[in-house]
This record gives structure tokens, sequence and C-alpha cells, in this order.
């Protein structure tokens, strides 16, 4: 009779993939943000790391109109369908091949 323990391959291989499995449940959570009637909002950090502006370049494109936002109480989110497609608005083809 075969005695299993730690040491078991057999264990060990469950072992791993139970780490393997709750690795990526934690990178699931730690990146998970809720959605809102099917649209994902953005705060102002993580749309400046997008675009890769400036906090204050943001700040200037709200205050011209360039950049729709939403403001409640002082916190900034922007819809990722705004941001979308104010990338494609100012989108240039490529002419040259």
């Amino acid at each position: 009779m075969e005695l299993i323990n730690k040491d078991t391959p057999q264990v060990k291989e469950f072992i791993s993939s139970l780490d393997s499995m709750l690795n990526g449940i934690e990178s699931i959570v730690k990146h998970y943000k809720p959605h809102l009637n099917g649209e994902r909002f953005l705060s102002n950090n993580e749309v400046s790391k997008k675009l890769n502006v400036s906090l204050r370049t943001l700040q200037e494109w709200r205050d011209t109109g360039l950049i729709p936002f939403i403001q409640i109480k002082g916190k900034i989110i922007y819809r990722q369908s705004d941001i979308d497609k104010l990338l494609q608005k100012h989108y240039f083809e490529s002419w040259k091949e």
C-alpha cells in the first residue's frame, strides 16, 4: 500500500496547479473594474497613463471641452467609450506604404 504525503509527485503537481489558479484569481481581482450598464469608467490617473499625458493636460482638455468627463463632488471620471472616440477622432491613417 502506497502512502500519500506532501512529497508525492501527484500532490506536488496538485498544489502547484492550485497556486497557479490562485495567482490568476488574484490578478483578476486586482485589475477588476466594475461596469455600469455595460460602460467602463476610468479615473484621472488611468486616463493620464493611457493617453501618456499629465494630469494638468487632462484638466486643460476638460476646460477647453476637448474631452468629455463626469464630475461628482470633485471626483472626475471618464467613460471608456468617450476616450476611445477621442482617440479615433484624432487618428490619422498612414499615407505612405
